[in-house]
């Protein structure tokens, strides 16, 4: 176990120093007119909500005598900036200003709610740098919009610190970890350990992961600290929340998402950062959430592309987090049932320990998995040719609906996805936009997924042929033809159109596409993995970390022991890993063959995407640190194709990631101040490398 120690390497984080000892650019004078002062500390420093990335640093004004007891630091205010009246927040007062200039007056404070905590706001600074972005663009994804109606509410008092008995010292799942118990006992005695947690398959009682994550959280208050869990989706957090409750007992902790809606979330935000919680589990934008004396920070399977900002500087939560655990010396836990390379290299380089179970305990609880190549002989029953199942999986579906739940994990949604012609089999695309054609229904016309037009006259460009067929089968498409296959057995679908949180345990066919799979009371039965080679065959630097990390939490869902068969060759190094329930040496793999190759985590890597004369523009213009190679840019496919786009990839040694993102930052600076009409995308580290 590693415990608070010196930061990593530039690599994974960055160094908080530089950003503490940032100087802010202020006035002194008051202009004429402005009313008195405040008679102490009268100048507020306040971060302007501005989108102008040159203008990315905190503004001094003067605070009106009026305003002194509301202006306190955290607070919404209102400033006049380049004639505008925007909004902002007052990150501190000072007593004195070092600019020569007359300085402008608050003109409002519009909440006296300190919104913005010290530790929030030293974060936000740290991320915005970290991602070449600007802090206003942090400081949107990490305080919520005000609700002056919640704001007013009685505020309740504090829930009374709970009382474990004896038999709340219990670990619970960490028992089955040799390390697991000393993992607790540090969070108890109120040290930081820093690991990276490779969970167990079962879902015996509930998902035994939600359980254990619920134990360190436990411990973690025990300590008289605060704690915060991050989750893909909100199904994991549904799970999650109830396992809190389990342990915890009602009333300790709060969930944060989305789907709340604004007043409930901001209710529930304003509880964690008054300090009336101290225990926060939700989706990713509660990576901020405002936990006082954070003592652990738990992100689990950081692997998940939904942790990924998907709005400007595009972070994400596990660097969040990372970030967040250096800052305020605060114990962080990465877990999952993979392993992705970036939790790996944190092992690697010391800056974290690694918790798994020995090969004896993951034998006795991971599923009995078994290869099916996509040419295996189809059964003989005419209705499992209809539904595409090898002779394998066929049997392992009817044996396992004999004691409960059945999962096929589709890699698609829909019910025709893809579609090509039948003549010559080139894919099938629209005649106005040139998109991909598609089916919703087997008694519908083909549309376009771009423009939606319907394709009612399509014709093949390449051979003339106006007949269709399915290059690809969606989840809907598949419960059909299983639902015929099987036409006694209920079969339920699991997706984007709905997503089930849990099925009982009574028999059925539950068809899911990745991500969505439901929990089954007792476990699945047995499970298929269909259409392997659609996940393996994607054009992606991560493809084969990612299908490993998608069987993998499939295949956890299951009873142990339980039949597990997965459609795809069982040569390619992903399905060996499944078959021995392995993702470490595939992860150690992984991260040595991307170090070989110059890839990311071993890396740091930023993409440049605009139209050409823009992205070589800037290329032109930014002073890259030393080490640093540029690939492209080459064209890249635009979203409908309606404009030319391109796309530089620029790579440095991962110890001077900070100065390529200050680079960048500095570029995208120079062309806000000379208004540039045309807008370069710059992110850094991002997901989508191929």
């Amino acid at each position: 176990m590693t415990h608070a120690s010196p930061s990593p390497d530039d690599g994974a984080l960055l160094s908080l120093d530089a950003v503490r000892e940032r100087p802010a650019p202020v006035a002194a004078k008051p202009a004429k007119g402005v009313p008195e002062p405040a008679a102490a500390l009268p100048i507020a420093r306040v971060a302007v909500d501005t989108p102008l990335p040159h203008l990315d640093r905190p503004f001094d004004y003067v605070v009106p005598a009026p305003m002194d007891a509301d202006a306190v630091p955290g607070c919404r205010v209102r400033v006049r900036f380049a004639g505008k009246l925007v909004d902002g927040f007052l990150l501190e007062r000072s007593d004195a200003s070092e600019h020569e200039g007359k300085l402008a007056r608050l003109e409002k404070v519009v909440s006296p709610e300190p919104v913005l905590s010290p530790e929030i706001a030293l974060l936000a600074r740290a991320v915005a740098d970290r991602y070449a972005g600007t802090l206003a663009d942090v400081l949107r994804l990490a305080v919520p919009p005000r609700h002056a109606r919640v704001e007013a509410e009685v505020v309740p008092s504090p829930s009374p610190s709970p009382e474990w008995d004896a038999e709340g010292h219990h670990p619970g799942p960490w028992a089955d970890y040799p390390d697991g118990e000393a993992f607790l006992a540090a969070l108890t005695d109120g040290r930081s350990p820093r690991a990276v947690w490779t969970a167990l398959p079962g879902t015996e009682d509930g998902p035994q992961w939600a359980r254990a994550v619920a134990v360190a959280v436990r411990e973690t208050l025990r300590s008289g600290r605060g704690a915060l869990v991050v989750l893909p989706d909100g199904k994991d957090v549904a799970l999650a929340d109830a396992a809190l409750s389990a342990v915890l007992g009602s009333g300790t902790h709060v969930a944060l998402t989305a789907d709340l809606g604004p007043a409930e979330r901001y209710r529930r935000w304003l509880r964690v950062s008054r300090g009336q919680t101290r225990a926060v589990v939700g989706t990713r934008g509660a990576a901020f959430a405002p936990v006082r004396d954070l003592g652990l920070a738990v992100i689990w399977d950081d692997g998940d592309d939904l942790h990924a900002e998907r709005l400007a500087p595009y972070p994400h939560a596990r660097e969040i987090l990372a970030l967040r655990a250096h800052q305020g010396r605060a114990g962080l836990l990465i877990g999952g049932y993979a392993r992705t390379a970036e939790a790996t290299r944190l092992v690697f380089t010391g800056w974290a320990g690694a918790i798994s179970a020995t090969r004896e305990t993951v034998r006795t609880r991971a599923p009995k998995v078994r290869p099916a190549g996509e040419d295996s002989e189809l059964a003989r029953d005419e209705a499992a040719r209809a539904a595409r199942l090898p002779s394998l999986a066929w049997r392992t579906l009817r044996a396992g609906l004999v004691s409960g739940p059945v999962l096929v994990q589709v890699p698609r949604r829909g019910y025709l996805p893809a579609l090509a012609c039948q003549s010559c089999r080139a894919q099938a695309r629209c005649g106005h936009c040139s998109g991909p054609l598609a089916l919703r229904g087997g008694h519908a016309a083909p549309y376009c997924r771009w423009c939606g037009r319907i394709a009612g006259r399509w014709r093949c460009s390449a051979c003339g042929g106006v007949r269709v067929r399915a290059q690809v089968i969606g989840a809907r498409r598949t419960a059909e033809e299983l639902g015929r296959a099987f036409p006694s057995v209920r079969v339920k679908t699991s997706g984007k159109d709905g997503v089930l949180a849990t099925v009982g345990a009574a028999r059925a066919l539950v068809v899911a596409t990745p991500g969505a799979e439901p929990v089954a009371e007792g476990g699945y039965a047995a499970a298929v993995l269909l259409d392997g080679w659609a996940m393996l065959g994607r054009p992606d630097l991560r493809v084969a970390e990612e299908t490993l990390r998608r069987w993998m939490n499939a295949a956890a869902l299951l009873r142990p022991q339980a039949e597990l068969v997965v459609l795809a060759d069982s040569s390619v190094p992903a399905v060996q890993a499944l078959l021995r329930w392995d993702p470490i040496t595939h992860a150690e793999r992984e991260l040595a063959d991307r170090t070989e190759l110059g890839f990311p985590p071993a890396v740091r890597m930023a993409t440049l995407t605009g139209s050409p004369a823009a992205v070589r523009e800037m290329l032109g213009e930014v002073v890259l640190p030393d080490g640093a190679q540029v690939l492209g840019p080459v064209p890249i496919d635009s979203p409908k194709g309606d404009q030319v786009r391109e796309r530089a990839m620029v790579r440095v040694p991962s110890g001077t990631g900070s100065a390529l993102a200050a680079a960048l930052k500095g570029a995208v600076g120079v062309r806000s101040a000379r208004k540039a009409p045309e807008v370069v995308r710059v992110c850094i580290d991002p997901l989508d490398v191929i």
